[in-house]
């Protein structure tokens, strides 16, 4: 509807920018989804401390994820991602499964790369025997390093990013600001031909620029 006012003026437009709502919308809950999945990668990490722990001080691994399911109930709430999964390995556990099989489970579910790794390096230790507990520390260690890693770079961004919306919003900000305080600027290009293709031509413009800058800003991070 905003778009539709500042560039077009009539009610039609709102019409024929449905499908630029239904793109943003696409994107926004692509954010969401991304900023989900990075809060769960930060809560395996925890987990899998928690796990470690509790196999250094003699758990076996069954009883070392349903100790860590105790623990993240105290650190998150239970209705978070984590402690539902948790719960559901808890519970498979107790249906006579074996860990190697709840945990391929748990990946299969996640379908994350860190969850993979983990589980891959825990089968592998445990086929072949050895210090498993050392080898699985060793693998907590490298995952949880590179989660910090990429949490710091995204810390390093965020000042880019916040850059890049407040670059978004400018031209609309000074659009809606001419049309409101010198309103007699725009008159011309309202409610003829020429005007709504060159409208046309400067929302397309600003469109591919902000696409641009999106990809741009996921490449970067």
């Amino acid at each position: 509807m905003l778009l539709a006012y500042l560039f077009y003026n009539e009610i039609w437009a709102v019409v024929m920018l449905l499908p630029v709502g239904g793109f943003l919308l696409r994107e926004e809950l692509k954010d969401c989804c991304q900023k989900k999945e990075t809060e769960f990668r930060v809560q395996f990490q925890e987990s899998m401390k928690l796990m470690m722990s509790a196999l250094k001080v003699g758990y076996s691994v069954e009883n070392a994820i349903r100790s860590a399911e105790g623990d993240l109930e105290k650190v998150y709430p239970k209705n978070s991602r984590i402690c539902k999964e948790f719960r559901r390995m808890r519970y498979e556990l107790d249906m006579n499964r074996t860990a190697e099989q709840v945990l391929k489970a748990f990946a299969e579910r996640v379908k994350q790369e860190d969850v993979d790794d983990f589980v891959t390096v825990f089968s592998a230790a445990k086929r072949a025997g050895g210090d498993s507990i050392a080898i699985l520390k060793n693998a907590v260690r490298m995952i949880g390093d590179k989660i910090e890693v990429e949490r710091e770079i995204q810390v390093m961004l965020a000042a880019k990013k916040l850059e890049f919306q407040v670059m978004c919003v400018v031209p609309l900000g000074l659009v809606l600001y001419m049309r409101m305080a010198f309103p007699e600027f725009f008159d011309v290009l309202y409610g003829n031909v020429v005007g709504v293709i060159v409208m046309s031509v400067c929302l397309g413009i600003y469109g591919l620029a902000w696409q641009m800058g999106r990809k741009i800003t996921a490449i970067i991070c």
